[in-house]
């Protein structure tokens, strides 16, 4: 069991804190909510933490963004149709094809049977709904707008994944080109190379310095093979385990957004995810630091989540969320004066919206640029090498002519 500090509202509407114990976070809410107490902040400070979810495994099953998306479009439709919360879980599940998702459906729909909240139930299957789809089903119960919270959370939705395809559609195609030239330059290295090979020895004389080099890079990867190819099958592996580490997130992060040709992309990107997840929060009713905790979660970058929870820590002792965002080196300044003009106005989460609107149509611009530039630079730079592979089993031959003239 874990232990939470809370902070709650009473009957009255009188702000209360102490503390309790419970396995998780969610059912810490639920027992606050037993008492009558609506909690306003309850966090773990001591216990055991809970498991970390089997979702964080390289190969556990996920549920697909796309899934979800279609699902929660249904679901509000089924809502806005003033079907039951319960039939239409169990519309939608029986519709659905066999695997996670359905099984969080039958879960959620034989939770809310028990008498559990749509929001509890869900907090029960964080593997297929975030803490962010949580809140906003939250805010959306407390409120009487599920069906138009679920809407806005299917958009919302939509347009990350449309944002995600873009990122890695310019990030894949660069890989795939290498990857072919890879096995293209291995291919002239192990099987063309040699054939060359058997004529220089023919010919008794000492190659050039260049074929010598190509010549000694063959018979590497003939002889020492299994090293290659253990290299190109556990270095992908090893890479991936890295990256899992705090401090490889961090480095791998922080390189991505401060490269050359891809940093630009990766930061609009960030930018966009982080205000579209902001403007929905904020627009669904959850409170400010509560939004900015969980968009620092699924910011999907350690540079912007760490940012957040700096500001976030300022915007608790009272002061405005632009003025702290102002000396992250991450935000450009655009983007805090627009914020800094939403705060004043009280119209944050619709400026926090055409933020992520204009950072959406920049990703699509900067995606397209980069794929011009990438594409001839790849070219160029790979012809290269194979150009070098050719002149240097050829020089042997051309000195060779020079000899007999």
């Amino acid at each position: 069991m874990a232990k939470f500090q809370y902070q709650a509202k009473n009957a009255s509407g009188q702000l209360v804190q102490g503390e309790l114990e419970a396995a998780s976070q969610q059912e810490a809410i639920i027992r606050l909510r037993a008492q009558q107490l609506l909690p306003v902040r309850v966090v773990q400070f001591g216990g055991a933490r809970p498991a970390a979810g089997k979702s964080s495994s390289l190969f556990a099953p996920r549920v697909k963004g796309k899934d979800l998306q279609i699902f929660t479009r249904q679901f509000a439709t089924l809502i806005n149709a003033g079907i039951p919360v319960v039939d239409a879980l169990k519309i939608l599940s029986e519709g659905l094809r066999p695997g996670m998702l359905r099984e969080a459906s039958a879960q959620v729909r034989t939770s809310i049977e028990g008498g559990r909240r749509l929001a509890d139930s869900m907090a029960q299957v964080p593997n297929v709904f975030d803490k962010l789809y949580v809140n906003m089903i939250q805010a959306g119960e407390e409120a009487g707008i599920l069906d138009g919270i679920l809407q806005r959370l299917a958009n919302y939705m939509e347009k990350s994944e449309k944002l995600k395809a873009q990122v890695k559609g310019a990030l894949v195609y660069p890989m795939v080109i290498i990857v072919v030239a890879m096995i293209v330059i291995a291919g002239i290295l192990v099987f063309i190379i040699p054939k060359f090979m058997e004529f220089f020895a023919s010919s008794g004389k000492e190659p050039p310095a260049l074929t010598q080099l190509v010549v000694n890079l063959s018979n590497s990867m003939i002889n020492n093979w299994y090293v290659y190819l253990a290299l190109l099958v556990l270095g992908p592996f090893v890479f991936m385990q890295w990256i899992k580490t705090d401090s490889g997130k961090d480095s791998f992060d922080r390189f991505l957004m401060r490269a050359p040709v891809f940093g630009e992309v990766i930061q609009k990107s960030a930018i966009a995810r982080l205000t579209r997840t902001l403007s929905t929060l904020l627009a669904s009713g959850v409170g400010l630091i509560e939004a900015i905790e969980i968009s620092a979660k699924t910011a999907g970058n350690v540079v912007i989540e760490q940012s957040l929870l700096r500001c976030k820590e300022s915007v608790t002792q009272g002061r405005t969320f632009a003025s702290p965002l102002g000396k992250e080196k991450a935000f450009p300044d655009m983007v805090v004066q627009m914020i800094s003009i939403g705060e004043q106005s009280g119209t944050l989460d619709i400026m926090l919206g055409k933020i992520a609107d204009f950072y959406e149509d920049e990703v699509e611009t900067s995606v397209k640029a980069m794929t011009s530039l990438l594409e001839p630079l790849l070219m160029v730079v790979l012809g290269g090498i194979i150009a070098v592979l050719v002149v240097a089993m050829y020089l042997p031959i051309f000195n060779m002519a020079d000899v007999v003239q």
